[in-house]
């Protein structure tokens, strides 16, 4: 049968296995102490093996009952059991003892039922630990006043290293997938640094840092020595856990860990946060060491004084980030609020946008207007903002992932190294983002030490190394960024929604100040520019005074007249639509055929040098609005002739395909660039380029026609035939009668 979620009893530990090892039952010790449990009627349920070798007294054997003359009668014993007997809360509690010629460090702590208690020999050499309780006083005043994490860190494997004497004392700091990163050191200057290295969740198992946080303190005294069995009174009792336990054996998986990186000795000192493992202070020794309990006892509080700090410092850096993120809200809100073009005032914020984020790149797009800031190509942002744009991203006005490759390959194949993005689409009309980036954590985490360092493997192979524990690191986050936090996120949302209000709140504005422009196109210039159109054409047909002169005078005056009033139709036309009022439509029966020919007859006085190519029906007789569709026709065919390479004819082609009447007007030149192509319809947008022949126009043609199309129930749309743009407009024919 199974075990669930634990090693089989006979089976090896392995790296596949050691994730799940039972490592708070080991029955195994230390070999520099002994260890007893026993029951409330003081029965010992479990000895170690060498225990009345170590302690040289008569001590109880296993379901033996402690008597007065065990232990060499010291009371001072007798008195720990009973305290921790008597303690509902299971504290560790300390005293020492002279047995055999020695003098032992006896810890005791309950533990469910049990009373457990462990001698732990204190070495010879280490019998006078001198100034140490005054040494580290000071040093925990010093962590007291230091002012950021880095310094408390580089002040804390300082100070354990001086009152442990372990060679090398690093500062190891856990990370959002639990992964950790060595922050501070301190070494002896024959040891390469590890300061930089990054290391996986899985070199220190779950199991592991559980224990972490329930023992703060752990020693291994010796790495190669042999451990001792712990024997139980009878073999119905069930394994005695020694999570609590300071003797407590080690994995076989970190022993050889430790063995392959030539460590002799190893400490640890959990920094625990919140209840969370924060980070560890781990101390290493080329050989053996035995730091007595008292010191051990010193670093454990120094460990939670660090602690303290930690998350005093934590709550001050939260506290200045939540402050910068609302001076950041205010500045970037006043900029838009002030600012003619929003993009120019986000791409004046890019840098401390990019610092709130910690992004590495950040681009700002709307309508056909893009700015990078960071080392991003412009045609990288340009596809992001496509792909954004597109049918197939995620519905949403807030996108955040650090795997883009988890949200769409199509993505991933365009961000390449950057991974991690969080989109802020602030105007859904003109399509309006902010794109914060991160590059793939490989690509921002450096490699500390020599990498090229060969180390000694064990059995298991060279992943318990540094430098295949970092390997196996790379593998396990290749594709990934760093995630957003729930801070990162929540900040973005909050820009999002002041966007929102400051895109709000200039819209009212223009829509304001266009209503007045509407009325004054409307009321003030239209008499006066039928005015003008009338005196025109007087001058025009005049035989007597001006003659030829004033003739083609009075025809250019009537032309630039007919263009003005084409221009504020089209500006009421637009009023209207965007207001909601919509079009007015009239429907008659109208031959688009005889419709077409009139409209081209007409370009072709007009416009004598260009060429058109007429591939119309006799008659095709449809209920229409007259007028719309002329001005449908006439935007279609104005666009192409302004459009099309010289020289080359514009091609109109009328049809009855089905139930549809289709009108395709093509000319011959490049594809439309395809940042502008979802803005084509768009009211108002900007030229594509500053070489446009139609520099007079509003950019409102495409966006009239398309409504006309709409108004009868149709499309339009545009398309590349190589070597021809084609713009068509398709729409049920509803012949005449119907």
């Amino acid at each position: 049968m199974t075990v669930p979620s634990q090693i089989q009893p006979n089976a090896p530990v392995t790296l596949d296995n050691c994730d799940r090892e039972p490592i708070h039952i080991p029955g195994l010790v230390q070999p520099h102490g002994a260890l007893f449990a026993f029951d409330d009627q003081g029965r010992a349920t479990h000895v170690t093996s060498n225990a009345a070798a170590l302690l040289g007294v008569a001590v109880p054997a296993p379901g033996e009952t402690v008597a007065p003359s065990h232990f060499g009668g010291d009371p001072d014993v007798d008195a720990l059991l009973d305290a921790a007997r008597d303690d509902a809360e299971g504290q560790p509690q300390a005293g020492e003892a002279h047995l055999g010629g020695q003098t032992f460090d006896v810890i005791v702590h309950r533990m469910a039922e049990q009373v457990i208690a462990e001698f732990e020999l204190r070495p010879a050499s280490r019998d006078e630990v001198g100034d140490f309780a005054l040494k580290a006083h000071r040093l925990m005043d010093r962590l007291k006043r230091q002012r950021s994490i880095e310094s408390l860190l580089g002040l804390a494997v300082e100070a354990v290293r001086d009152l442990t004497g372990f060679d090398r004392v690093m500062a190891y700091r856990f990370l959002h997938d639990d992964s950790g990163e060595v922050v501070a050191e301190a070494r002896h200057d024959a040891l390469e640094p590890f300061q930089g290295r990054r290391y996986p969740a899985s070199d220190i198992p779950a199991q592991a840092r559980r224990l972490y946080v329930i023992n703060s303190l752990r020693l291994i005294a010796d790495v190669k020595a042999a451990p001792v069995g712990v024997v139980a009174a009878g073999a119905d009792l069930p394994p005695l856990d020694m999570s609590h336990c300071v003797l407590r054996s080690v994995s076989p998986i970190h022993i050889e860990y430790l063995r392959n990186m030539g460590v002799g000795a190893s400490m640890s000192i959990s920094v625990v946060v919140n209840g969370k493992l924060w980070g560890l202070l781990a101390c290493h020794h080329r050989s053996a060491i035995q730091v007595p309990y008292s010191i051990r006892m010193a670093c454990d509080v120094l460990g939670q004084v660090l602690a303290a700090n930690v998350q005093s410092q934590l709550a001050r850096e939260q506290a200045r980030r939540t402050d910068d993120a609302a001076k950041l809200r205010a500045r970037l809100i006043e900029a838009v609020l002030h600012a003619e073009d929003s993009t120019a005032a986000l791409a004046g914020l890019a840098e401390p946008i990019a610092q709130a984020f910690g992004a590495d790149a950040l681009l700002v797009a709307e309508d056909a207007k893009l700015h990078v800031h960071g080392n991003l190509q412009p045609e990288t942002a340009s596809r992001i903002v496509r792909w954004l744009g597109g049918p197939t991203a995620p519905k949403g006005d807030l996108l955040q992932t650090h795997a883009v490759a988890e949200l769409a390959q199509e993505l991933a194949s365009i961000c390449g190294p950057w991974t991690g993005l969080m989109a802020l689409r602030f105007d859904e009309q003109s399509q309006g983002y902010l794109v914060l980036l991160r590059r793939e954590q490989i690509e921002t985490i450096q490699w500390g030490g020599r990498p090229e360092k060969n180390y000694v493997s064990g059995p298991l192979g060279p992943r318990l190394t540094p430098r295949g524990s970092f390997d196996v690191w790379k593998q396990e986050v290749r594709g990934t960024s760093v995630p957003w936090s729930d801070v990162e996120q929540a900040l973005g949302r909050q820009l999002l929604d002041e966007l929102a209000r400051a895109s709000s709140t200039r819209m009212n504005e223009i829509h304001r100040a266009r209503t007045h422009l509407f009325a004054m196109l409307g009321h003030d210039l239209r008499d006066p520019l039928q005015s003008i159109t009338m005196a025109a054409r007087v001058l025009e047909k005049s035989q007597t005074g001006a003659g030829e002169v004033g003739s083609r005078m009075g025809q250019r005056i009537q032309s630039s007249s007919s263009r003005m009033a084409r221009l504020i139709g089209q500006v009421l036309d637009a009023s209207r639509l965007q207001t909601g009022l919509g079009l007015q439509i009239h429907l008659t029966d109208v031959d688009l055929s005889r419709l077409l020919e009139d409209l081209l007859d007409e370009a072709a006085i007009a416009y004598p040098g260009v060429r058109v190519s007429r591939e119309l029906p006799k008659s095709l007789t449809v209920r229409a609005d007259s007028d719309r569709m002329a001005q449908l026709f006439t935007n279609l065919v104005s666009n192409a002739r302004h459009h099309g390479t010289a020289g080359e004819p514009v091609i109109v082609q009328l049809s009855n395909q089905g139930d549809d009447v289709v009108l395709e007007v093509s000319n011959s030149g490049p594809p439309i660039a395809p940042e502008l192509v979802p803005h084509l319809f768009s009211a108002f947008k900007r030229q594509p380029d500053s070489g446009t022949r139609n520099k007079s126009g509003l950019g409102l043609g495409l966006y009239i026609a398309q409504a006309i199309a709409l108004a009868h129930e149709g499309t339009i749309g545009y398309r590349y035939a190589d070597p021809y743009v084609v713009f068509s407009a398709r729409f049920p024919a509803k012949l005449a009668g119907v």
